[in-house]
């Protein structure tokens, strides 16, 4: 059994470069910093970072490279899931040369749209009107604005029946989605 699963939370450490392969395919390239604590030589706990280099494809009709490209920006707070690759090439001096980045396949951003990232963002029950079963009463549900995505997720029983906030927290407590669509 093998394993190779890759996890961060950091900010970029540069805005995202998106470019287009040879078949048209879009791939957004960013540095990733993450933070941990250990002992430095004087003994003493210290901070130390690590950077990463990330990688996000688009697959199919799901355009995480696109959406990155477009929302997010240096410094931005994001969760990142993907595996760990390494790829060789000659370089155009002619040495060979090795990196080791993550490809994501799935990037989640953790800021409000206000403090630096891309984010959550509350949308009225009317703004959602083109939603399946639209025209029925929307009860114990908020709506949420991911980036150009619309989420609708179930509150808990007490929750009023509508919410009509023109901000969510960044991190909700709400339970996964229900469902999302393009907007």
């Amino acid at each position: 059994m093998n394993l190779n699963k890759a996890m961060l939370i950091g900010r970029l450490t540069r805005d995202p470069e998106m470019r287009y392969t040879q078949s048209g395919t879009a791939m957004t390239r960013f540095g990733l910093a993450t933070n941990r604590y250990g002992t430095g030589p004087d003994g003493e706990r210290k901070e130390f970072t690590d950077f990463h280099n990330v990688v996000a494809w688009d697959q199919g009709k799901r355009k995480l490279a696109e959406i990155c490209a477009q929302y997010l920006k240096k410094g931005s707070l994001v969760y990142v899931e993907g595996r760990l690759q390494t790829r060789s090439w000659e370089g155009q001096d002619g040495q060979k040369r090795t990196t080791t980045e993550i490809n994501a396949n799935d990037v989640q951003f953790l800021e409000t749209r206000g403090s630096g990232g891309g984010g959550a963002e509350a949308v009225s029950d009317d703004e959602f009107a083109g939603a399946p079963g639209a025209g029925a009463p929307i009860a114990n549900h908020i709506t949420l604005r991911l980036g150009r995505f619309v989420v609708l997720s179930a509150l808990a029983a007490t929750a009023p029946s509508r919410r009509t906030a023109t901000r969510a927290p960044a991190a909700s407590s709400a339970p996964r989605s229900a469902w999302c669509r393009a907007r």
